[in-house]
C-alpha cells in the first residue's frame, strides 16, 4: 500500500515522502496513529502544492537574505569603548552588542549567533565581522570602534 508520510518514522520513511508499505502495518499503526495517510490522488496533489509553497517560501527567504546582504555592505556599525595605549580596549566589543547596535542605530535585527566573530574585538579601528544570513548567504559588517 502506497502511503505518504505526515512525520518522521524511524527506519521507514520522513516526513512527505511517498512509500510502499506492508497493507497491514499501514493501516493498523500509520494510519491508526496518524504518521501517514494514504496516497489517493487527492493526496498527492496536496502534498505536490505543499512542496510547491514551501519552495516559493525557501526562495523569497533567499532573495530577502541577498538584499540585507547588500544593504549590510554599505553599513557602518559606530561603538565606542574605552581603550589604553597603543589602541588595546579596556574589555571587548561582542557580537551582543554588535548585533544590538545594528538594532538601535539601523533597525535590523541580526541574532547573536549569526554574526560569526571568531574572537571578540580587543582593539580600535575597523573590523569586518562576517555574518550568517541564510545557508548559502555571507554578509559583512563594517565594525568601527572608537574612543570613549
Amino acid at each position: 500500500m502506497k502511503v505518504i508520510f505526515n512525520k518522521d518514522v524511524k527506519g521507514k520513511g520522513k516526513k512527505g515522502e511517498v512509500k510502499d508499505v506492508a497493507e497491514g502495518y499501514a493501516r493498523n499503526y500509520l494510519l491508526k496513529n496518524n504518521l501517514a495517510v494514504e496516497a489517493t490522488k487527492a493526496n498527492l496533489s496536496a502534498l505536490e502544492g505543499k512542496k510547491n509553497k514551501e519552495k516559493k517560501l525557501e526562495q523569497e527567504e533567499l532573495d530577502e537574505a541577498k538584499k540585507l546582504k547588500e544593504t549590510l555592505a554599505n553599513l557602518t556599525v559606530e561603538l565606542k569603548a574605552k581603550a589604553g595605549e597603543g589602541g588595546r580596549l579596556f574589555g571587548s566589543i561582542t557580537s551582543k552588542q554588535i548585533g544590538d547596535q545594528l538594532k538601535k542605530a539601523h533597525n535590523i535585527k541580526i541574532d547573536k549567533r549569526k554574526i560569526e566573530l571568531d574572537q571578540p574585538i580587543r582593539a580600535l579601528g575597523y573590523t569586518n565581522v562576517p555574518v550568517k544570513l541564510h545557508p548559502e548567504v555571507t554578509g559583512t559588517i563594517k565594525v568601527h570602534v572608537g574612543e570613549k
